[in-house]
């Protein structure tokens, strides 16, 4: 093949004055021959034009800690490097954790006469070339003895990853655990969902609401007027409070239920539009246009006055039902050191680590908004008042996340009865997860003592509060997800059986003998001819596997047939990781990736000319096929065996 060709070729990417080349980017979206996940691969060589610097010249450049400033990478300073190829990849890796701590950590090298064939487990191909090109020109600007900003650089990666499919923090945690757990995971880009699973054993899903979470429910919780209604008839504790549609109506409900009120629309999320401890009619009317600008252009004016409860706010998650995590929620605050500005401290308080607004991000980026001017003026306060040493200045009434706030873990302690009226709620609604927010004085006291009451439920929470909270321990909130559908990959996976070649008539014959077995089954196959589910032959797509994602997507099917020859693996990889069985027909070096990616417990049978071996179980068996014998005897013979 080209690619693998040697070439005389000294720069074909590289410019005049780079002493490295990158050139013949591919990216596979699983398997491949190089790696085992879906994988950007690229060749890497020296130009030659001039000499690149001692390996250790660049090394030191890359894990400095001379500087004064935090060290990105002091570990590479501890490795050892065959080759500038290896360092590169090294690189390379390290930065595609992107500062999140994303769980990509696998690469491989493959040197062939003038050049180095680099692999960079990848889940976002975008964001993986990016930062190639990235680390290209760190260690060219390091040869030329440039400064180089990779702060700047960072955050734009982070910024592009962020606003990928795989950006959000709930969905990238649900995926990097499925991943660490081996449960198959894809996004289906027609629909806008993850896939947990193959074939009948799938979970469909965007976030935390799954396919199998009634929409009638996920609906009603979006009615916070309705649901408090209906909190409050299970005998559930609420505030008192009503709905209004004008700014009139607002006023005298505040008048009747008492001073402080709480303000917020009927429709909404993540609390914008909300305005906690109300204390006048002055404030009551800039809460009530908060709420009013939050509802969307084509839902009616509805919006919840309500008694505002003194307390700390709270949100309980309960997944399939079941409660497993408590987070405290404050308000984003600074503190002053008696000489900045409070728009100087929140500009500091943005730059630490720990609020880059990335997917695993413990806090986001405070945000300057009219809210937040209204909040500081009631204290007497504005954004260029100097707050005294030590001083604690919360900036806004509403524990808002997403616009600053803290996370604290709070599951323990946390009263029994508490427990059990999270879990009495969450019986009430078909939905993987419930969260349920509160005020409360705190959590190690029963709801039953008073000064406790439920603000209202959402159906689609985030878990990034839980699973990465500011402050205390981490609560593995999507792992009880994924154990609601799986309680172990087995639980996500359908057999499959990997062929290196057969043709369509094979194909059929293998189908047919395993209907024999199992009429009631739904058994999808592809080979380069064709595409059949049981006896149908279906519409064939150039793009090999999007046939293969096609039958796995079938929500239906019981077991999967796939041919991978050598001209599908090479310039398109897999789709899928793990096989029950591997048939090979007088492999290729190539093809013999098949049975690296096999499941435990797999059989693999691998066919030389008349010489057949068997593995199952550790042990291996060899057979010589008889003159008049078809391979597909002995095939069909192992597959019987695990059906």
């Amino acid at each position: 093949m080209v690619q693998e060709q040697s070439t005389d070729v000294i720069r074909i990417n590289a410019r005049r004055t780079d002493v490295f080349d990158i050139f013949n980017l591919r990216y596979y979206i699983g398997p491949n021959p190089y790696l085992d996940t879906g994988a950007l691969v690229f060749d890497f060589s020296l130009t030659e034009y001039r000499q690149p610097l001692k390996i250790e010249e660049y090394v030191s450049i890359i894990s400095d800690t001379s500087s004064g400033l935090r060290p990105r990478y002091p570990h590479l300073a501890e490795q050892t490097y065959n080759s500038y190829a290896d360092l590169f990849a090294h690189v390379v890796s390290e930065v595609g954790k992107l500062d999140m701590g994303l769980h990509f950590h696998l690469w491989s090298i493959k040197q062939y006469p003038n050049f180095f064939r680099i692999s960079i487990q990848s889940l976002h191909e975008r964001t993986t070339r990016s930062v190639v090109y990235l680390v290209w020109d760190w260690l060219e600007t390091i040869t030329q003895g440039e400064e180089f900003s990779i702060e700047e650089r960072l955050v734009s990666l982070q910024n592009t990853f962020r606003a990928s499919v795989y950006g959000g923090p709930t969905v990238y945690a649900l995926l990097r655990t499925a991943y660490q757990q081996g449960i198959p995971a894809f996004y289906l880009w027609e629909e806008g969902l993850m896939q947990y699973g193959y074939g009948k054993k799938q979970v469909r899903g965007v976030a935390t609401t799954f396919d199998c979470d009634s929409h009638l429910d996920s609906e009603f919780s979006t009615r916070k007027d309705d649901c408090k209604d209906f909190l409050q008839n299970l005998g559930f504790p609420v505030p008192k409070g009503d709905i209004v549609n004008s700014e009139k109506e607002a006023v005298a409900v505040a008048k009747v239920i008492g001073y402080p009120v709480a303000v917020k629309p009927v429709v909404g999320h993540k609390g914008i539009g909300v305005t906690a401890e109300v204390q006048n009619v002055r404030e009551l009317e800039s809460a009530y246009n908060r709420a009013l600008l939050a509802i969307p252009d084509e839902q009616p004016t509805r919006i919840i006055v309500e008694k505002s409860i003194s307390g700390t706010d709270f949100r309980l998650l309960c997944v399939d039902g079941k409660f497993v995590a408590a987070t405290e929620r404050r308000p984003a605050s600074v503190v002053g050191d008696g000489h900045s500005t409070i728009k100087e401290l929140i500009r500091r308080e943005n730059g630490k680590p720990e609020r880059r607004d990335t997917p695993t991000s413990p806090m986001s980026k405070i945000q300057i908004d009219e809210a937040m001017e209204l909040s500081l003026e009631e204290q007497g306060l504005e954004l260029d008042s100097i707050v005294k040493s030590d001083r604690t200045v919360y900036l806004r009434k509403v524990a808002n996340l997403s616009a600053g706030g803290m996370s604290i873990n709070a599951t323990n302690p946390i009263h029994h009865d508490n427990i059990i009226l999270a879990q009495d709620i969450a019986q009430h609604f078909r939905l993987t997860c419930l969260g349920i927010d509160i005020i409360a004085k705190n959590l190690s006291e029963s709801w039953k003592s008073g000064n406790f009451a439920i603000l209202e439920i959402n159906s689609a929470p985030g878990i990034l509060m839980h699973l990465n909270p500011a402050v205390g321990n981490s609560v593995d909130v999507p792992a009880h997800i994924l154990a609601t559908f799986f309680h172990s990959s087995i639980d996500a996976r359908i057999p499959i059986i990997t062929f290196n070649q057969i043709d369509l008539t094979e194909l059929q014959a293998t189908i047919d003998h395993i209907l024999l077995q199992h009429p009631e089954w739904t058994i999808g196959a592809v080979c380069r001819q064709g595409v059949l589910v049981n006896r149908s032959e279906k519409v064939l797509s150039q793009d090999y596997n999007q046939n293969v994602q096609i039958l796995l997507r079938h929500p239906k099917l019981d077991l999967l047939i796939a041919e991978y020859p050598e001209e599908i693996l090479e310039p398109e990889g897999m789709f899928y990781q793990g096989s029950n069985i591997v048939v090979l027909d007088n492999p290729s070096e190539t093809e013999m990736m098949l049975v690296r990616d096999v499941l435990d417990g797999s059989i693999v049978v691998i066919k030389k000319d008349k010489e057949v071996s068997i593995q199952r179980q550790g042990l291996i068996e060899d057979y010589t096929l008889g003159v008049e014998e078809a391979f597909s005897r002995v095939y069909l013979k192992e597959i019987r065996s695990i059906l």
